[in-house]
């Protein structure tokens, strides 16, 4: 979701991104060209192409494609005709390449330590250095679809009350959403596989991903001293530069981007269309809506859940969907 000059409120408006993976037509088997496709489409190897309401994206490996909201979105009603609208665009511009787009969370066939390329062009730095850091060879890093929701708040009073309620939706949501059951072929024994191995991409360094579900802090200082501070305390002799000292680095499976003014939801899978994410997304923010407003329990009894005790469901939820 795109910075605002004015922050904006709980629920003013919405962020959507929607990550792909280029395949085979036929084969199905990945293809590193998703910046051939967006030099064919506009010239050059950008980061970033806008198309009015929806912008395409590269992500951290050369076979996945991400769309987003150009702009924040005042409703999610029929968002999912624009995304719709994109990944058949996109479709037909792979056909003379033989290849289209692979929906779902992972692909449930993919080598990733064979088959993995990083971004080489604009902002590849950033890969680069979770590459030395991590070997992103791996399903964790690149095998992995997911659906993020940014949702806005301003000052910490709504940061609390959004977080608060975030916390305690974020175990039950691959319920809705698992859609990654097979890896290398085999079913996996988890209805989410992606959480599973994206919840250990980074277990050098605890401090990043945490337990997924984010510690019990409700303002902006609490937030930086207990989570941000430590993460970068805990890669900062691996990251001499800096390079990855930045709000991004959190991997919980909601991050707050103080920057944006909004709290980004990471643990839903794609799905097969548009139309099913953008029902989900709207499922949750029901939800979150009913607990921010209090419907059946005070916020101040929301934010006494601790991390463990909602880690415990998650991870029950992820094997279970």
């Amino acid at each position: 979701m795109t910075s605002l000059k004015q922050p904006l409120h709980l629920f003013e408006a919405y962020g959507v991104e929607m990550e792909y993976m280029i395949v085979h037509r036929h084969e199905l088997h990945v293809m590193p060209i998703c910046d051939k496709l967006i030099y064919e489409e506009v010239g050059a190897y950008l980061s970033d192409v806008e198309f009015g309401d929806i912008a395409w994206s590269n992500e951290l490996v050369l076979h996945v494609v991400e769309l987003k909201s150009q702009k924040p979105t005042a409703s999610l009603a029929h968002l999912h005709k624009a995304f719709q609208a994109h990944v058949q665009k996109i479709n037909h511009l792979l056909e003379k390449h033989d290849a289209m787009l692979l929906p779902t969370g992972a692909h449930p066939l993919m080598n990733p330590y064979t088959d993995t390329r990083l971004w080489p062009h604009e902002h590849n730095a950033v890969y680069e250095a979770y590459n030395r850091i991590f070997d992103c060879r791996g399903h964790g890093w690149a095998n992995l679809q997911s659906t993020h929701l940014n949702l806005p708040f301003q000052g910490d009073e709504e940061f609390g009350k959004l977080h608060a309620a975030i916390r305690v939706v974020l175990p039950i949501l691959p319920a809705l959403s698992a859609s990654t059951p097979i890896l290398d072929g085999t079913i996996t024994g988890f209805a989410d596989s992606r959480l599973e191995v994206y919840r250990h991409n980074q277990k050098e360094i605890p401090s990043i991903a945490g337990k997924v579900i984010p510690e019990a802090v409700f303002s902006k200082a609490a937030y930086d001293q207990q989570i941000l501070q430590k993460m970068y305390a805990a890669i900062a002799d691996r990251d001499p530069e800096g390079t990855l000292q930045e709000e991004f680095l959190n991997s919980r499976g909601a991050i707050a981007r103080f920057e944006r003014g909004a709290i980004e939801i990471r643990v839903l899978d794609l799905q097969e269309s548009p139309l099913a994410d953008v029902a989900i997304l709207q499922a949750v923010v029901a939800l979150i809506k009913a607990l921010v407003a209090e419907k059946w329990v005070p916020i101040e009894q929301l934010k006494q859940f601790h991390e463990d005790q909602l880690a415990a469901i998650f991870l029950e939820v992820v094997r279970q969907g």
